[in-house]
């Protein structure tokens, strides 16, 4: 059974996977970008936070993180979080990397969707692209 919402075979389906985390700034907005962008162009598309991923969508967090700007300053990681909600990428949560951090659900953002392994490997399965940060 395929976690991904269309069984359309014109609608590409593309999974990014989220290793990076609160010390790794300058690498957690891409994943963000690429996808809402992805979503723009009609693709299915999924972020699949895993590893130190599941702090970019922990509550507060999108605050926290600031995305660095040569010469000083950046926008918080809020900013390209709610582009990619609002276009309506989904965002998925690796339980054990929720463990790894002392996380629960309740700690994640609004809309973040726990999968296990074998779910994600079938969605890698399906992928037409997938793609890691």
């Amino acid at each position: 059974m395929s976690v991904w919402k269309t069984n359309d075979s014109d609608v590409k389906k593309i999974l990014y996977v989220q290793t990076h985390g609160e010390k790794d700034p300058e690498r957690t907005a891409t994943p963000f970008f690429l996808a809402t962008a992805g979503a723009a162009m009609d693709n299915e598309v999924c972020i699949y936070f895993t590893m130190n991923g599941p702090q970019c969508v922990a509550k507060g967090n999108g605050e926290k993180i600031i995305i660095p700007r040569k010469g000083g300053g950046g926008k918080e990681l809020k900013f390209f979080i709610e582009q990619a909600q609002e276009i309506g990428v989904r965002f998925l949560v690796c339980q054990p990397s929720l463990d790894l951090h002392g996380y629960t659900m309740d700690d994640m953002i609004e809309g973040v969707e726990m999968i296990g392994g074998a779910a994600f490997n079938d969605m890698a399965c399906d992928a037409d692209a997938v793609i890691g940060f």
